[in-house]
């Protein structure tokens, strides 16, 4: 699915109070859409969870993911960085 789908589908899946976290490639598009909550990963496209070979660097990705939906006060929007997940919560927020 692409990543803007991706932010507007979360956006609405919130709205009826089922938590979301986006996985997204692209940053500019999560700026802009403004997912609820969003994990960008650096990874080139189609591989969101980085390299089909490697399930412990993509459960890593997965875990930094879930924990978005752990750590934080619930105040959507919320972009984090993929390796910026041990940065305090409130300093994660995306400003844009």
């Amino acid at each position: 699915m692409c990543n803007q789908a991706v932010g507007l589908v979360a956006a609405e899946l919130e709205r009826q109070r089922i938590a979301t976290v986006a996985i997204q490639l692209l940053r500019e598009v999560a700026v802009r859409v403004r997912p609820p909550r969003a994990l960008v990963v650096p990874f080139p496209h189609g591989y969101p969870l980085d390299a089909p070979s490697e399930p412990a660097r993509q459960h890593a990705v997965i875990e930094a993911a879930l924990r978005l939906v752990e750590e934080l006060d619930g105040r959507p929007p919320v972009l984090v960085e993929y390796g910026a997940e041990d940065t305090n919560p409130n300093e994660r927020r995306a400003r844009g």
